[in-house]
């Protein structure tokens, strides 16, 4: 038996139901429930909270999730196969875990949960990027969760953080740092994992501002940290040009040079030159 529930060890419930790791669904199962359980002590205190899971796998993290006093979770699993392992969790838990066999990218859980609501993932690979960037940009703020609690390759989780200067900085950061707190809580290597990836991993803690730091409308600011940091190579009068005529101008009114680079522009100036373009625009 397990040390945080009575059900069977996570590599023996993967036995059982032949739940080997799909590359094609960007599946990597972290198999230590000692692990899991710390990452769902990363997202706080649960009592009072409906958690978000995507991507359960065989559950490990779900356990995790439950055996730390989550209120209830809401699992969406692509895979089929995962199904019995995680309604044996759901028997276990009576009343505390609703499952969804069903594409994340494509499902609306909203009708599913209750508020306060935190999302906490081992997202697969192929899918997590995508997801958060739907979870940071939603059409009004404050959003839907209180905090995501994610992992993601440990490259993805430097690029969240990042500062104006280093080479990891880029649209993440700005999109996150925006209208939350984001900081890398744990690092798991290769070997945590069954299959091992062949990078380290990361877990990531976003807390979601009342309102964002600096006021900005979402989908302008967007727009511009994608052109910047499509061409970062490029002089932001040349990489924003196509965004409006006087482009130069916009940006010194911003406060920024034209011959300045995305990598070198903070939070607060993106949020400057998308005023001054929606401004321009209208």
């Amino acid at each position: 038996m397990s040390g945080i529930d009575n059900l069977p060890p996570l590599r023996e419930v993967i036995a059982t139901h032949d739940l080997r790791a799909k590359k094609q669904l960007g599946q990597n199962f972290l198999l230590d429930l000692n692990l899991t359980a710390k990452i769902a002590r990363q997202a706080g205190d649960l009592s009072g909270s409906d958690i978000l899971e995507i991507g359960p796998g065989p559950g490990g993290l779900t356990r995790g999730l439950l055996a730390e006093g989550a209120r209830r979770v809401l699992a969406i699993e692509k895979d089929a196969r995962a199904l019995p392992a995680l309604a044996q969790i759901a028997d276990a838990y009576p009343g505390r875990l609703q499952v969804i066999h069903g594409d994340a990218l494509e499902i609306d859980p909203l009708a599913h949960l209750s508020p306060p609501i935190r999302i906490a993932a081992n997202l697969p690979y192929n899918v997590g990027t995508e997801l958060l960037i739907r979870w940071l940009t939603p059409p009004a703020w404050p959003p839907f969760w209180e905090s995501l609690t994610l992992m993601f390759q440990r490259e993805v989780a430097e690029r969240i953080t990042a500062q104006p200067g280093s080479k990891a900085y880029g649209r993440l950061a700005v999109l996150a740092q925006w209208r939350c707190e984001a900081r890398v809580v744990m690092t798991l290597p290769p070997e945590a994992f069954v299959p091992a990836p062949k990078v380290h991993s990361a877990v990531v803690q976003i807390t979601a501002l009342p309102a964002p730091r600096f006021e900005a409308d979402a989908a302008t600011l967007s727009e511009v940290v994608a052109a910047a940091f499509n061409q970062r190579r490029k002089m932001l009068r040349s990489a924003l040009k196509s965004l409006h005529p006087r482009i130069e101008t916009l940006l010194a009114d911003a406060g920024i040079p034209a011959t300045a680079r995305a990598e070198e522009i903070d939070v607060a100036r993106f949020c400057a030159l998308a005023r001054a373009l929606r401004a321009a625009r209208s």
